[in-house]
């Protein structure tokens, strides 16, 4: 089985998960996925945004987010 593939989209805007990640993810019966528009990509994850965004910021700590604060070394960045 392979993880990447490609999903056709309906008229209605509706698509279909890949049985592999339904399966992975639990949602055999359905359940909630998030999703990340990246402009030119979306990303698709399970169990919605607030779980994204949760596991994400667990993963970061105090001077993650001083550097942030900081423009991560580019004035012009810490600035705006």
């Amino acid at each position: 089985m392979t993880n990447v593939g490609d999903l056709r989209v309906s008229s209605r805007g509706q698509m279909s998960l890949p049985a592999l990640p339904r399966h992975r993810w639990g949602l055999e019966t359905g359940g909630e996925v998030g999703f990340v528009d990246l402009g030119d990509a979306l990303v698709i994850v399970p169990g919605g945004v607030r779980n994204l965004r949760r596991a994400l910021l667990e993963q970061l700590d105090e001077s993650d987010w001083l550097a942030a604060r900081e423009g991560f070394g580019d004035a012009d960045l810490a600035s705006e």
